[in-house]
């Protein structure tokens, strides 16, 4: 589940191991930019922390936001 804070909606994520930590940022990324929306997120080794923001719209949470992270949940 997102939770929605600071104006960022907010998710972390849990793998096996490194391996298929990466292999779920490439698909991010590929969906990000595929949607030119680009997420804020961190990896430590089997950890994946994603904050979604539409800079564009002053730092807010909007509805591309809220599409990406349903694309993203699509992808775990």
């Amino acid at each position: 589940m997102w939770n929605e804070t600071d104006n960022k909606l907010y998710k972390a994520f849990q793998f096996k191991d490194f391996s298929a930590a990466f292999a779920f940022m490439t698909r991010v990324a590929l969906l990000a930019e595929k949607s030119n929306h680009h997420p804020t997120w961190t990896n430590t080794y089997n950890k994946v922390e994603i904050w979604l923001s539409t800079h564009d719209a002053g730092d807010k949470v909007t509805d591309k936001d809220r599409l990406l992270a349903d694309e993203i949940d699509s992808v775990v």
